[in-house]
């Protein structure tokens, strides 16, 4: 394994974190110092000996600093083979140094952009050229060259350089890192001038991180780990883990499915997942209640499930959560005498964690690519009004009451897997048929789970009634009234089956299906 001495570093930096103790390292190790415009005002400012570029170009900045490193004697000096004479030779016809270190932090972009004030031509300015193009330079050239593209590497590459130089494992690594960098930036770039398009964008690119292997995927045979997107931040990426085992695959797909749907409602309302789809869901006058209910709905499937709730989780909810056994629970807020509780359970995973606010794009993969569309939101009118877009058309009027019920089951149909009939009491779900094949299928199921409970309630469907077959097994089981799309082509059969059961019937004129 070969080592590079570093006698020479070209620093360019936009965030000088750390960069005086760096630097200081790097002389001290007799490093050569190279620096641009205001890099090299800060080195100087610190007492540290440093060669500006231009002194090396022989030209200043230009157009506004848009010029400083894209010259040949920069790029000559990083990119030179030093394994190739005929590089060496014409390296030493120009009297040129090689450099054998690169330190370049680009123009913070992303955080500009993220700023609303910005104007366009502000955030053009913060599009870093000379930066990327140094740092892909070196990257390219990692056999002999060193490339330091964030502050997090400085104590690395300084330990390396004072031991003797960049060995072969670290300069690729240093690399990979560089590349990445590049890659997101352009990326985020790329997001921003799309950000204005209509519908999808045409062009996108995914810039991840890998925040953490995880034990397995959904089954023990698979490897999985956790990403991030760049440049965006999760609910999952600034929640905090107040206790428990490390949160597998499948608990971020379940916690994921409850805590979105949770964060539909405003009320004291809980929600319980197994396997993505809900089990349970209820909207009481505390966090207590809640839960109790929406425990009842199928206590078999809640058995080792994701409970999300959306108030805090006070001693009187925490005790009746220990009485069960959970895998996740999250909250926006946990009492101190509701975690000593919960710490009983020592394997349950307590989340503290702020709502989702994704209208993001939803991506799912296919060979070799992906299908994307807009996230499905469920938005509906203030609570006691009629959404503008739905339609009473059954004889049976929509009381107020009825209308309370409606709305909540058809949230929940909305993050249920297609086909999917929920069936609602006095906003609880009592029972929930969850991706069948056939609608009718999913109308057994759920009218099976509600048992006696769906006398008086109420049923969301998320696709429409191809049959009033549907609306017939409904009615026999006392259901009242009945939310759903519309469109089929025996629209006026369903109707009818409706108003001869005397259930009230909406169509909303909107599906939600969920693959």
């Amino acid at each position: 394994m070969s080592l590079t001495k570093i006698r020479r570093a070209l620093l360019s930096v936009s965030d000088k974190e750390g960069l005086l103790d760096f630097a200081e390292q790097l002389v001290a190790a007799g490093v050569e110092l190279v620096a641009s415009g205001g890099t090299a005002e800060t080195l100087r400012e610190g007492g540290l000996p440093v060669t500006p570029v231009e002194a090396i170009t022989g030209s200043g900045e230009m157009l506004d600093g848009r010029v400083k490193t894209l010259h040949p004697s920069i790029h000559g000096a990083i990119l030179a083979d030093l394994g190739n004479a005929d590089h060496r030779k014409q390296l030493s016809d120009r009297d040129l140094a090689p450099i054998q270190l690169v330190v370049v932090n680009l123009y913070p972009f992303e955080e500009g952009v993220a700023n609303s004030e910005l104007s366009d031509d502000e955030a053009i300015e913060l599009i870093d050229i000379g930066g990327p193009t140094m740092v892909r330079a070196a990257a390219k050239n990692h056999k002999w060259v060193g490339v330091v593209t964030s502050p997090e590497q400085y104590p690395e590459v300084a330990a390396a350089i004072a031991a003797g130089g960049l060995d072969d494992d670290l300069r690729r690594n240093l690399a990979k890192a560089a590349f990445y960098r590049t890659a997101r930036y352009d990326a985020a770039i790329v997001s921003w001038l799309e950000s204005g398009s209509e519908g999808t964008p045409k062009r996108f690119v995914l810039a991840c991180d890998r925040v953490s292997e995880l034990r397995y995927g959904e089954n023990p045979h698979q490897e999985a780990a956790l990403y991030a997107e760049r440049g965006r931040q999760g609910w999952w990426l600034s929640m905090e883990q107040v206790q428990g085992k490390a949160m597998s695959f499948n608990n971020y797909l379940d916690t994921e499915a409850a805590w979105r749907l949770v964060n539909e409602f405003t009320d004291p309302t809980a929600v319980i997942v197994k396997h993505a789809n809900p089990c349970g869901v209820a909207t009481r006058d505390t966090i207590r209640e809640a839960f109790a209910t929406a425990w009842e709905c199928d206590p078999l499937s809640a058995f080792g499930g994701v409970i999300a709730v959306n108030g805090p989780i006070d001693e009187g909810a925490a005790g009746l959560v220990a009485e069960n056994f959970v895998e996740v629970v999250i909250a926006p807020a946990v009492t101190n005498g509701a975690k000593e509780i919960l710490s009983r359970k020592k394997n349950l995973r307590v989340l503290i964690a702020p709502a989702p606010k994704g209208r993001d794009l939803d991506l799912r993969r296919i060979e070799n690519g992906f299908v994307a569309q807009r996230r499905d939101v469920v938005d509906l009118a203030a609570a006691g009004e009629m959404p503008q877009e739905w339609e009473s058309v059954g004889e049976r009027a929509v009381t107020l009451d009825l209308l309370a019920d409606l709305r909540f089951a058809w949230t929940v149909a909305a993050h249920t897997k297609s086909n999917a009939i929920v069936v609602v009491n006095d906003r609880a779900a009592v029972g929930v048929g969850a991706g069948d094949q056939s609608r009718v299928g999913a109308a057994k199921r759920a009218l099976a789970q509600a048992g006696d409970r769906a006398h008086g309630g109420v049923v969301a469907s998320d696709g429409f009634f191809p049959f009033r077959d549907g609306v017939d097994r409904l009615g026999d089981a006392g259901v009242v009234a009945v939310v759903e799309p519309g469109g089929s082509m025996r629209d006026d059969e369903v109707v009818e089956a409706a108003d001869e059961h005397g259930m009230a019937i909406v169509f909303t004129g909107k599906r939600h299906f969920r693959h």
